[in-house]
């Protein structure tokens, strides 16, 4: 069973793609970018614990909020529900594609069967369209794919992992509502956009936003110096920032695309200044990703102190840029 006449959203980042082919299905078609914008998406995190291999370097704000404030900013019912049963969780989303509802589904990508190179990240996302009795048909990134399959047994495991930003069997979808007839980008975009800065020039801890940039730069010198696996560690950190789903450059090219349409829609002297900056930045992003593999190559430390270096520069023009976004 498949769902006909779906549209798969061609996106490079996960949950803009899977929310993008929810979307698609209402008749609503927005740029990868805009959805990401529209998601209050931009942030930073440096999260490193004792039970993982080594930290990790994320650039968008916490899993499952991205959907939230695009369905918030648009007017759309969203609905999210979890279940610790592995029966009910298929039973329930089974019985919406039975209706012909596409799924939003979060899940552990190490599991499915499609990703050559997989490795345990619980924060995934893809849209299930359809299902047989071996298989689940999924929506996922460019990629990854996009229009892929893989077993159901997978499909099982991918959903009830457990560890960090995992859930439990998370699903969601998309609905319109009556207040959404009256929906105008012009206005919706500088909410998303002041809301986004200021939650980004407000972080609660020091490992977050701006103060996490800023953390990251010694924080790399000591995982440098820890030497446990560096080959490794470094040539994934640097695959994740720039090709792993972010859409380049750790998503600044993402929130740079998005700045970039918003200024050709609203003609808003901040939003030129804010396209510009991330412009740069973006760049800036790349050569840290870039740094990270030639320490990866050559273990040589003088490639940690250029990052770490660039990292503070990053820091104050993210702050700064940020500080002009959020007085719109």
């Amino acid at each position: 069973m498949k769902i006909e006449h779906l549209k798969p959203f061609d996106g490079q980042h996960c949950e803009t793609t899977a929310t993008g082919t929810l979307l698609l299905q209402l008749g609503i078609e927005l740029s990868e970018p805009m959805l990401f914008g529209l998601g209050e998406g931009l942030g930073f995190i440096y999260w490193n614990m004792k039970t993982m291999d080594f930290p990790f370097i994320g650039g968008r704000i916490k899993t499952d909020l991205l959907t939230q404030n695009i369905a918030k900013n648009l007017n759309l019912e969203l609905t999210v529900e979890e279940t610790s049963s592995k029966q009910k969780a298929w039973d329930n989303v089974k019985q919406l594609l039975d209706k012909g509802q596409a799924v939003g589904l979060k899940l552990d990508c190490y599991h499915l069967e499609y990703f050559s190179n997989p490795f345990h990240f619980a924060g995934h996302y893809a849209a299930i369209y359809g299902y047989d009795h071996e298989n689940a048909f999924l929506v996922d990134t460019k990629q990854q794919g996009g229009e892929v399959k893989t077993s159901l047994e997978s499909l099982t495991l991918a959903r009830a992992e457990k560890g960090p930003m995992a859930s439990k069997n998370l699903y969601y979808t998309l609905k319109q509502t009556s207040k959404r007839n009256n929906q105008d980008l012009k206005e919706i975009i500088p909410i998303a956009i002041k809301n986004n800065a200021i939650e980004y020039l407000n972080p609660p801890i020091t490992n977050i936003a701006y103060k996490g940039i800023l953390k990251t730069s010694a924080e790399i010198v000591k995982w440098f110096n820890a030497g446990n696996n560096i080959a490794h560690e470094f040539k994934l950190s640097a695959m994740i920032m720039e090709k792993a789903g972010t859409g380049g450059a750790l998503f600044r090219n993402l929130y740079r695309d998005f700045l970039k349409e918003s200024y050709e829609l609203l003609k808003l002297d901040e939003l030129k200044t804010g396209w510009e900056a991330f412009s740069e930045i973006a760049t800036l992003w790349t050569t840290v990703s870039q740094l990270f593999e030639k320490v990866s190559e050559t273990k040589d430390f003088k490639y940690i102190e250029q990052a770490s270096n660039i990292l503070k520069t990053i820091s104050e023009k993210e702050k700064k840029t940020m500080e002009v976004l959020a007085t719109i």
